[in-house]
């Protein structure tokens, strides 16, 4: 098996200042992003909220109309 070859000072250089652009550009984007997110999810928390009070007043009348028409 050939001995490794040695790798150029500037494409370390370049790809250890590209791993750390690719750091750096991450956080600032998941910083961005994170308040959008929190907002859709409380929103969609809400909507579920009203969404299993509307099925349960529809299951209290359906019951009710049952019974109605058993009697």
């Amino acid at each position: 098996m050939a001995p490794p070859v040695a790798v150029s000072p500037l494409i370390k250089t370049a790809r250890y200042s590209a791993l750390i652009a690719g750091i750096i550009y991450g956080k600032r984007r998941y910083d961005e992003l994170k308040p959008i997110a929190a907002e859709e999810k409380r929103v969609e928390e809400e909507e579920k909220k009203v969404r299993e009070e509307k099925e349960r007043i529809a299951k209290a009348i359906a019951e009710a109309s049952e019974e109605t028409i058993l009697k």
